[in-house]
């Protein structure tokens, strides 16, 4: 007998172990090229649209899979065709969703995304499954967290959530990264549970307090954030590059130079591509640059998971 979509178990648990998990969100994203960002009351006519796959947590999670690591999402899609499409999309990227949980009741997120001539764009999301994703959910998978070496969370899924997957990540000794992102404040007690924090210039003023638009900012705002908990603090600051502590010393990574198309996924792409280094032990600033270098090639690109590069994209081949 089959449960309802919204009641469906997990699968059995995983018979392959994944080397990295990402507890986050799936949305389909619905983009319009626009000449330049609308304001309020106004009406603009775009001059192009596309469906495409998105959500932090399963963009993050492609970049992963694209550069080379064992990945594995949990998530939750609504039972329509948005949501059958981004799990099989996934799995077709050779990612582990059996932690992807089908919800009857929500349907899949949404995120309408405009993106202008200047490659600028503007976001609204519309959580939809996602705000479904329970601690329960991760204490389905927990077998598949005490697998891996780190755990990656973000902020389009419910805090409690996210908390929780921290805590079990930390239970079973794997290292955590929250991309904290939509911007918002945190408690003390869910950062101390971060090894890695990663963040832009608004979602770390958020949490901050500070004013984050340039370097000297941004240093000042990792100093504040690992006072309170996190041991680790990447503020990543666009076409500026990445404020980092590395070794408790301050560090300022210039971006490479491009010509940028669309930046809609290069945060998500920086964060999979610095940590699908760190889970195959490169040290922090070989982490950063990978991390920047695909970064780089993603904005260069239109669309979200379309635009991530694979890693013999931003490497050449040994034998070459």
């Amino acid at each position: 007998m089959t449960l309802p979509p919204s009641t469906q178990p997990h699968d059995t648990a995983p018979t392959v172990p994944a080397d990295v998990v990402v507890v986050g969100s799936l949305n389909m994203d619905l983009v319009v090229r626009t000449p330049r960002l609308p304001q309020p009351g106004e009406t603009l006519t775009g001059h192009g649209f596309t469906t495409t796959a998105g959500g932090k947590g399963a963009n993050q999670a492609v970049a992963l899979a694209r550069l080379g690591t064992a990945t594995a999402m949990v998530g939750c899609v609504g039972d329509d065709d948005y949501g059958h499409a981004l799990r099989d999309g996934l799995e077709r990227e050779g990612i582990h969703c059996q932690g992807i949980r089908r919800c009857g009741e929500q349907p899949t997120g949404v995120a309408v995304i405009q993106v202008d001539d200047d490659s600028r764009n503007s976001i609204v999301v519309t959580p939809g499954s996602n705000g479904e994703l329970t601690p329960a959910d991760v204490e389905g998978c927990d077998a598949l967290l005490a697998s891996a070496r780190l755990v990656i969370c973000q902020l389009e899924t419910p805090l409690a959530t996210v908390r929780h997957a921290l805590e079990r990540a930390r239970h079973h000794g794997c290292l955590t990264l929250l991309n904290a992102a939509p911007a918002m404040s945190l408690p003390r007690d869910l950062l101390a549970l971060v090894d890695w924090l990663v963040v832009n210039e608004s979602e770390a003023a958020a949490l901050s307090g500070q004013t984050v638009t340039h370097p000297d900012e941004a240093a000042r705002a990792v100093q504040c954030l690992r006072k309170a908990g996190c041991r680790q603090v990447l503020i990543t600051l666009g076409a500026q590059g990445v404020v980092a502590a590395v070794d408790d010393r301050l560090h300022h990574y210039a971006a490479r130079p491009v010509t940028a198309m669309d930046t809609t996924a290069a945060g998500d792409t920086f964060v999979g591509a610095f940590a699908a280094a760190l889970s195959r032990g490169e040290g922090i600033e070989a982490a950063i640059r990978y991390g920047q270098a695909a970064a780089a090639i993603a904005v260069t690109r239109a669309g979200a998971q379309a635009s991530i590069p694979r890693h013999d994209e931003i490497l050449p081949p040994a034998h070459s």
